[in-house]
């Protein structure tokens, strides 16, 4: 496609989503509750095609050489399509999160004032090769009375495709406009910018990948942008931690899956505490698989670790690597996260309550946990259903970003005929 051509169109996605965006802020909980139902029986119906369409995504894919986690990260089962529509399901589920009165009081004049929750408006979606992220951005756009532009990966192309007919076609069936769910048509990448520069249209844009992509969205993005670039997350063992407790935090945290966002990437450990624990959680974490890099005092605690440099305690590895150091005590355990960390997720292993509190008052991140895992860093975890991303900025929306935080808010004045003085 030409520029001009892709320009064009555009332009009419963005248009057809405002006009979708403004009938949708309209409609009631039960009726955008019961095009969510819809969508997901769509998807069951359509489990043939969604499915047909993936493994012609994933025939590209294995031409191109893509690795093996980029595959299993694009393929399609009967299973994975089954909890897609569950999950769509499951917002169902969730409390309607517009038209809520977030606080109300009334003014000496007898003028009575709320803050009530609307929808953001039109959200553009920048996402790479789950297919999943489809119906999942879709779902939590509908819920929340936002129409949606999605642009997936070019891996996920055919997969995303057969996904949004299948949603667009139950929201036409319901009575509400297909247009609320769009797809980019094209996998031309000069689409992306055109969409990040559509003020008239977007309203705020997500942006779900690795770095490269995230960091391009944010550079730019000429509208506002909710997301994370990087989960550089630690986990701070305290002296008074338990030992059988922090292995199996610290294990769980690296190790159930390394390649997310809420993996642990750096482990802090009281120097006081180092002889004691240490020497046990490297051996398991060797043991299943995990490089450990170390500064001096780990690396004299436990055999197996490797010289840690500096850039180790700013690196986000997405793999079985993680960097150890020993620390003086909550205070420096708190600046070398404020130094090195990402603002994303953070988690303390004491039983020292004070310590304990000390650390999740202190460390400024989306997330802290105190005598748990990072990798709890979910929406789906926290009880909201589905999330179409962690947020780490410190404006509107922070920490999972579900269907409660693509809305924003108006102030609704009732009055008797009061005048200004």
């Amino acid at each position: 496609m030409t520029e001009q051509n892709i320009a064009a169109m555009m332009d009419g996605l963005g248009r057809a989503a405002r006009d979708a965006a403004r009938t949708l802020a309209r409609t009631s909980g039960e009726e955008r509750n019961a095009a969510l139902a819809a969508a997901a029986a769509a998807l069951r119906r359509s489990s043939d095609s969604i499915l047909a369409a993936n493994e012609r995504d994933l025939a590209s894919a294995r031409e191109r050489g893509l690795a093996a986690a980029m595959l299993d990260r694009l393929a399609l089962d009967p299973a994975r399509l089954a909890g897609i529509a569950a999950g769509l399901e499951a917002i169902v589920e969730l409390p309607d999160p517009l038209g809520r009165v977030l606080a109300e009081w009334t003014r000496p004049n007898g003028l009575r004032i709320q803050r009530v929750s609307v929808p953001l408006g039109v959200i553009g979606m920048v996402f790479e090769s789950r297919p999943n992220v489809t119906a999942d951005a879709a779902g939590l756009c509908l819920k929340s009375g936002n129409a949606v532009i999605l642009r997936g990966g070019s891996e996920s192309f055919e997969s995303s495709r057969a996904i949004h007919a299948a949603i667009a076609g139950a929201l036409e069936a319901c009575g509400l406009p297909g247009a609320a769910v769009q797809l980019v048509p094209t996998r031309d990448r000069a689409a992306v910018g055109h969409l990040l520069a559509m003020r008239e249209w977007i309203d705020v844009v997500v942006p779900r990948g690795g770095k490269s992509l995230i960091r391009r969205v944010q550079e730019d993005a000429r509208v506002p942008v909710i997301g994370h670039l990087e989960g550089i997350c630690h986990v701070y063992l305290h002296a008074s931690a338990d030992p059988d407790m922090a292995k199996a935090i610290v294990l769980n945290a690296k190790m159930r899956r390394t390649g997310i966002c809420g993996a642990a990437e750096t482990l802090l450990v009281d120097r006081e505490a180092v002889e004691r624990l240490v020497p046990g959680i490297v051996a398991a974490l060797v043991e299943a698989g995990c490089e450990v890099r170390g500064d001096e005092t780990i690396r004299s605690a436990a055999d197996r670790v490797v010289s840690a440099t500096e850039a180790d305690w700013s690196t986000e590895y997405l793999d079985a690597i993680i960097s150890a150091r020993a620390v003086d005590g909550v205070e420096d355990a708190i600046e070398h996260i404020r130094r090195h960390g990402s603002g994303h997720t953070e988690s303390i292993v004491a039983d020292d309550a004070a310590a304990a509190e000390a650390f999740l008052a202190g460390v400024d991140s989306a997330i802290v946990l105190h005598n748990a895992s990072t990798q709890f860093a979910d929406g789906g975890e926290f009880g909201m259903g589905a999330e179409i991303g962690i947020a780490t900025g410190r404006i509107h929306a922070r920490g999972p970003v579900g269907a409660e935080q693509l809305t924003s808010y108006k102030y609704v004045v009732r009055g008797a005929g009061q005048l200004r003085p």
